[in-house]
């Protein structure tokens, strides 16, 4: 099946008042809790804000996108679904919890990883 990366930017949630952070957690568990009952849930998290760190080819580090940039995630879930529409779907669950639009991105079929994967009983 195909998964998809469903994420929003960093700042996205910026204005919901601190006061109401709490219900808007217990929401986004309780749509990823039906994620995993569903069992279309694969991973997914909130990212530190921070600078992120940038490693090139030839192995020198550099500082990378600072939070204040836009093209930086704030979080994301990966969701393991038969389509894109029900990707969508899942984003708009996710969306109504967080109270932040979510960008859906499939991601690209790896066969010889999910063969690795699969040899490591994963």
């Amino acid at each position: 099946m195909p998964r998809y990366l469903i994420s929003f930017d960093d700042g996205a949630m910026d204005h919901i008042p601190a006061g109401e952070i709490p219900e808007v957690a217990k929401a986004a568990h309780a749509v990823l809790q039906e994620a995993v009952d569903a069992g279309v849930f694969v991973f997914g998290g909130g990212l530190e804000r921070q600078r992120a760190g940038v490693v090139a080819a030839d192995g020198v580090v550099s500082d990378g996108p600072y939070p204040e940039t836009k093209e930086v995630i704030g979080g994301l879930t990966i969701v393991d679904v038969p389509s894109r529409e029900e990707a969508l779907s899942w984003a708009g669950k996710i969306a109504a919890a967080c109270r932040c639009a979510q960008e859906v991105r499939e991601l690209m079929p790896d066969p010889e990883l999910e063969e690795m994967l699969r040899r490591a009983g994963r």
